[in-house]
């Protein structure tokens, strides 16, 4: 095994990216990024945000609007808005799918929307794999949360408000904990096998098995880097919610953007094998 550093298009990288290259895998090489390096792939993001021309806002409205249905449905109901809201955050890579697309246009000097929409077409058995695993994973978490809210309020369910003001004021500080404990191990697998598997499927085709040991693999190379990056979406997500949803017309492109480039800094190339 052994260390050369490289960026893309075959430049210089910072001196905090380093291409581990294993000559006996078949697997792509992986490099390795600096802990803050997930500030460079949001500033990246944000500027493919404003270079997309609005484009990128259309998906922010759509994560907006779902909040805010989700919100006005359930709005009696906690149990479905916490499982709900929290899954969001399941599947988010892959509604995010087209923001990926856009990134890779501006990469290759194209644009517009109606292509990004169909970004699927012609990889829906791999993608669609992934979206059948990540679609199980939610649907085992809504059961879980639901049970967890059984367990805790078994005096009947509160209001939304009331579960609110219960949660701010910590008089269920176990459910918090338990709840808070449950959801992180379903968001550690959903991230771990989604957080550059898409968009490596999206741009090099790969099959959904080998896309997820990839990013698996990239993950634990990149372990101070993945966490801040983890922390900085969970963040996001929560001002979005806290904003009455109107965060996401921004924040979850920018994540979505920022996500293509994380993919394409941690994922190596055939030429960074060749020229090792």
């Amino acid at each position: 095994m052994a260390d050369s550093a490289q960026g893309r298009d075959g430049d210089s990288a910072p001196p905090d990216i380093k291409t581990i290259i294993d000559e006996q895998s078949v697997f792509p090489p992986i490099r390795r990024v600096g802990m803050l390096r997930p500030f460079v792939w949001l500033r990246l993001g944000w500027d493919d945000f404003r270079a997309s021309g609005g484009t990128s806002f259309f998906y922010g409205a759509c994560f907006a609007a779902m909040g805010l249905l989700l919100n006005l449905v359930l709005h009696n109901a906690p149990e479905y808005v916490s499982a709900l809201s929290c899954g969001f955050l399941l599947v988010g890579p892959l509604l995010a799918l087209g923001l990926y697309d856009i990134s890779r246009r501006i990469e290759n000097v194209r644009s517009g929307m109606l292509g990004s929409v169909f970004s699927m077409r012609g990889r829906w058995s791999n993608i669609g794999v992934l979206a059948l695993v990540l679609a199980v994973v939610l649907m085992v978490w809504a059961r879980a949360s639901l049970v967890i809210f059984a367990l805790f309020y078994n005096k009947g369910m509160p209001t939304m408000h009331g579960f609110l003001q219960q949660l701010f004021s910590l008089e269920h500080l176990e459910f918090v904990l338990v709840y808070a404990c449950i959801g992180f191990i379903f968001a550690s697998i959903v991230f771990a096998i989604s957080w550059v598997s898409i968009p490596l499927m999206l741009d090099r085709d790969t099959d959904a098995i080998t896309a997820m040991i990839i990013s698996c693999v990239s993950l634990f190379i990149n372990v101070p880097a993945t966490i801040v990056w983890a922390l900085l979406i969970v963040a996001s997500v929560v001002v979005g919610f806290m904003s009455w949803n109107l965060g996401f017309l921004i924040l979850m492109p920018v994540i979505g953007h920022a996500t293509w480039h994380a993919y394409k800094e941690v994922v190596g190339t055939a030429q960074d094998r060749s020229s090792n």
